[in-house]
């Protein structure tokens, strides 16, 4: 547990612009990793301004011109004027366009390779990720739908960062419907390393102790060949049934990820409940070895069995080595999501008090379009959602595939904003869309923002913003300055961060951001002490650049 008191940064939001707000006063929102935003993705957060929500009907979405990542678009560019960052003249729509995302594994496993003394690899840090690791206080709705947040703050010059939050309505534990639930369980050798199957057992019990009676769970468990161990089996009077068959887990020899996955797509389709949610939650580092490896085949499987049968698939990734872009591919591909689990307590609470987020379903496809007012944005960028892009045009096709998103859930997306100068008035309206779970009529809303809500400094804005902030900007400083991912100037230091970090879990009371002021100073440590190996994305390692 972090201790220390954080007296070191506690007067630096007051002061003066702390370092995320005097950072991005440097005219480009600081050193956050900022993409173009013709079509990105958000995460969660919560609203001190007053956004009024509404029906969103509104204007067929239009497609804007693309652009460059790492290009703002920028709504005034006059001839012969220098501008602080690459930029291109937008598209006549002003929209940003992306599917929701509830993802949170890019930050469980950075804390996990810097615990074990090594940055994570670039290519496994995606910014969305850590922003959606932190709970935001957004108010729920009243129904099955989305209530929107838009806030945001000014942070010196023309530049703010505005904040789109949207919400489901959780459902108490006794609420929910019941749940048949298929576990798929990596028995590989690499599962034998302490901290994999050893964890997963301990998060299999809990959900036999957790779940309710009127439930159901299966068992595969997969090495070379895949095995059912346990057919849909109801658990009022089986517990002890399903104990013993946990037990029986024990590591053994490669990893044939297809075949757990095709047999554990075969043993839920054979136990489909009618009126349960259905669903396969997929355990293991992701580390395929032996029979079908290509991504792509064993995607084409789980897209056939949602088509088909409606069955969508939970990531929980484990290990120190993780095939963190495989097990992403498989939950989207299988309208579903990821998280990572390094430690007893998190295994446990996931299928615990956390289920009812993790396997049932407010939303289908569910995507979210913001659009900037031209007569008072000139430019806009959105932070992370990298491969959650969506074209504009695509904004009211159903057909286009969404993000899938649970009851309780919250997901936000961060922009940096420019506006023009001395103008007031409407900034922002997003509209949030999405297909019901049952009947998959599509539904709508919106939530607005004009300038004049905006927060005359990040220092004066709400606790929630200001972490989404600097876990923002930690994702940006792991990712480093690469070609691909045009970072901006001016970054702050991890020790920076931290300090703003320890200041906000002091003051929020919040364990995940006393964990993240943790981690950021761990990160600063292996920063301070020059270049060290770290797990690449597919469980090999490469250089720390």
């Amino acid at each position: 547990m972090h201790t220390q008191t954080g007296t070191r940064g506690r007067d630096r939001w007051r002061r003066r612009p702390g370092p995320v707000g005097a950072l991005i006063a440097v005219g480009t929102a600081g050193a956050l990793l900022l993409t173009g935003c013709t079509s990105d993705g958000g995460s969660s957060g919560d609203r001190s301004g007053a956004a009024r929500e509404d029906a969103a009907g509104g204007a067929p979405a239009r497609s804007a011109a693309p652009f460059a990542p790492g290009g703002a678009q920028d709504t005034d560019k006059r001839e012969g004027e220098r501008d602080e960052e690459p930029s291109k003249r937008p598209g006549a729509d002003y929209l940003s366009t992306f599917a929701l995302d509830v993802d949170t594994a890019s930050y469980g496993f950075a804390r996990r390779s810097i615990e074990d003394g090594a940055l994570p690899d670039p290519e496994t840090v995606r910014p969305e990720e850590f922003v959606n690791s932190f709970r935001q206080e957004y108010r729920q709705p009243g129904g099955d739908g989305f209530a929107v947040t838009v806030d945001g703050a000014r942070t010196g010059g023309d530049w703010s960062l505005v904040r789109v939050g949207l919400a489901t309505r959780s459902v108490p534990r006794d609420e929910r419907p019941p749940a048949a639930l298929t576990f798929v369980v990596d028995v590989s050798g690499s599962m034998a390393e302490p901290g994999r199957l050893d964890l997963v057992r301990d998060a299999l019990e809990s959900a036999a102790g957790g779940l309710r009676d009127e439930d159901s769970m299966a068992i595969v468990a997969f090495s070379e060949e895949a095995e059912e161990i346990l057919p849909m089996t109801r658990l009022d009077g089986n517990r002890d049934r399903v104990r013993d068959r946990i037990e029986e887990l024990e590591p053994t020899s490669s990893t044939n990820l297809e075949a757990g996955v095709s047999t554990g797509y075969d043993t839920a389709a054979d136990g489909r409940r009618k009126g349960a949610t259905n669903r396969v939650v997929l355990l293991s580092d992701a580390l395929a070895n032996t029979g079908e490896t290509d991504a792509d085949d064993i995607l084409d499987r789980i897209e056939e069995e949602r088509r088909e049968h409606g069955i969508t698939l939970f990531g929980v990734g484990v290990g120190s080595q993780y095939g963190d872009a495989l097990m992403e591919r498989l939950a989207d591909k299988g309208d579903g999501h990821t998280t990572y689990v390094s430690e007893r307590e998190e295994a446990r609470a996931l299928f615990t008090e956390q289920l009812p987020a993790n396997v049932g379903l407010r939303a289908r496809d569910a995507k979210a379009q913001v659009a900037f007012d031209r007569d008072t944005v000139r430019a806009f960028r959105l932070i992370g959602y990298d491969n959650r892009q969506v074209a504009d045009e695509d904004f009211r096709d159903d057909r286009v595939d969404g993000g899938e998103v649970g009851p309780g859930h919250t997901v936000t997306a961060l922009y940096a904003v420019r506006l023009k100068q001395g103008a007031e008035g409407g900034l922002a309206k997003a509209t949030v869309r999405w297909l019901d779970p049952d009947d998959r009529k599509p539904h709508e809303t919106s939530g607005r923002l004009d300038s004049g809500d905006l927060a005359e400094d990040l220092d004066e804005a709400d606790t929630g913003l200001r972490t989404t902030a600097v876990a923002a900007y930690f994702a940006d400083a792991l990712r480093g300055r690469d070609d691909r991912w045009e970072t901006l100037p001016a970054t702050p230091s991890l020790a920076e961060l931290a300090e703003q970090a320890e200041e906000l879990a002091d003051s929020s009371g919040d364990r995940a951001v006393d964990d993240l002021a943790e981690t950021l100073d761990k990160a600063a440590e292996l920063r301070e002490r020059g270049p060290s190996r770290r797990p690449g994305s597919g469980g090999e390692e490469g250089e720390l650049r």
